[in-house]
């Protein structure tokens, strides 16, 4: 509905002064009560001959209110003509008006549609068409082996803390070791005297006692120097171990930065945080790609039935045809057509009254013009000559 309108113009005001309203023009004439405000230079002028150009104004207005209310009749006549043609006529009309209503809610719907991927995206991924699954695919091993390189360097930093943890209770027990060597002699030391001392005073054989002392002090210490020499090697081969580890982890670190590098560099270039946006975004055009085809498609076929539609109304020699491209469903639903004649049949009311306002407002003009011609002699002829011009151009005559 509306689309029966014309452009808007310039609303026209009906009165003949410039300072009088709608509605305060008085019956009287206008040299008996008053005259408009003109400048010093036009006071010369006949006032007669100055009503006759505000009338010719008011009658242009006549005559585009009359033309607007033709086109409005018109199209009711186009509306009578199609609600009058057989049903086997208004059927074949009916199926094209059909075909070009589901056109145009595919295409709006397409129009409508939210878009998961940008202009520049798309832009991109055109560009790149034949290339973007390969450049996926070395996102992909890329960030594989990133993740693998990362898993690694986990494992050797873990394995190395381990050696480390490993080697400091090493050395933590070698220290240990030593003191309780040197406690070890000292209690010897201090068991020698005492089994000497007690031997002097209890007068009794010392050999045994201390070859005893002497055997455990010498079991304890070798198993200490023992263990001492163990520690010794175990703290070697820790620190080979995490020597080993540092290497390691210093040649992976230098893959994964490199892998790293290539890695952001690719998702910074292609607008896109991990292969798994980028893929999704390659995804979204290859869709927007199918979508497009299809919306050029539907734009060929409502192209050819908006064609084929106003042929066949042609036939009936509609006022215009064209209009109802746009009103297709008023074609296909009565409902629809019903408001459409509504809305015109207001319409024509509506210009109907305005013109019937507007051709009054001209004849009491008229019957001013005549009273002041009276009062002021003078370009009678010339007054009466555009008087009846405008009697028969507005249809007064």
């Amino acid at each position: 509905m509306g689309l029966f309108r014309k452009k808007k113009r310039p609303k026209y005001v009906d009165e003949l002064w410039d300072y009088d309203k709608p509605g305060e023009q008085e019956s009287q004439s206008v040299s008996e009560n008053r005259k408009p405000s003109m400048p010093q230079e036009q006071n010369n002028k006949n006032p007669a001959m100055e009503y006759c150009e505000q009338i010719l104004t008011a009658a242009k207005a006549l005559e585009e209110t009359k033309r607007d209310y033709k086109v409005v009749t018109d199209y009711l006549t186009d509306i009578q003509k199609i609600e009058e043609l057989p049903e086997n006529e208004f059927a074949g009309i009916q199926e094209v008006a059909r075909n070009v209503q589901e056109l145009n809610k595919s295409r709006d719907a397409y129009l409508n549609k939210s878009r998961n991927i940008s202009d520049t995206q798309f832009a991109q991924m055109e560009q790149l068409e034949d290339e973007m699954p390969q450049i996926i695919k070395n996102l992909k091993d890329n960030e594989a082996y990133q993740n693998a390189v990362k898993r690694d360097m986990q494992y050797l930093e873990g394995e190395k803390e381990e050696w480390r943890y490993y080697k400091e209770a090493l050395e933590q027990e070698s220290q240990l070791l030593r003191r309780l060597l040197y406690v070890l002699a000292g209690v010897f030391l201090a068991a020698a005297i005492l089994i000497v001392i007690l031997g002097l005073v209890m007068h009794f054989d010392i050999t045994l006692p201390f070859l005893a002392a002497t055997l455990v002090a010498a079991a304890i210490g070798i198993g200490m120097v023992w263990r001492l020499q163990n520690d010794g090697v175990d703290i070697k081969r820790s620190q080979a171990n995490i020597n080993r580890a540092i290497t390691l982890l210093n040649k992976i670190s230098f893959k994964y930065v490199n892998v790293t590098n290539a890695v952001d560099y690719a998702c910074e270039k292609y607008h896109a945080k991990n292969s798994y946006e980028l893929n999704y975004i390659w995804e979204q055009y290859l869709e927007e790609v199918q979508e497009r085809e299809k919306y050029q498609k539907t734009n060929d076929d409502l192209e050819y039935f908006n064609d084929k539609l106003m042929m066949l109304l042609h036939r009936y020699h509609l006022y215009d045809t064209k209009i109802w491209i746009y009103q297709a469903q008023a074609l296909l639903d009565k409902k629809e057509m019903v408001e459409v004649k509504h809305e015109l049949l207001v319409r024509r009311q509506k210009l109907r009254a305005t013109m019937e306002s507007q051709i009054a407002n001209i004849r009491k003009a008229q019957k001013d013009i005549v009273k002041i011609v009276k009062d002021h002699p003078g370009n009678e002829k010339e007054i009466k000559a555009i008087l009846t011009s405008i009697d028969e151009s507005c249809g007064l005559a």
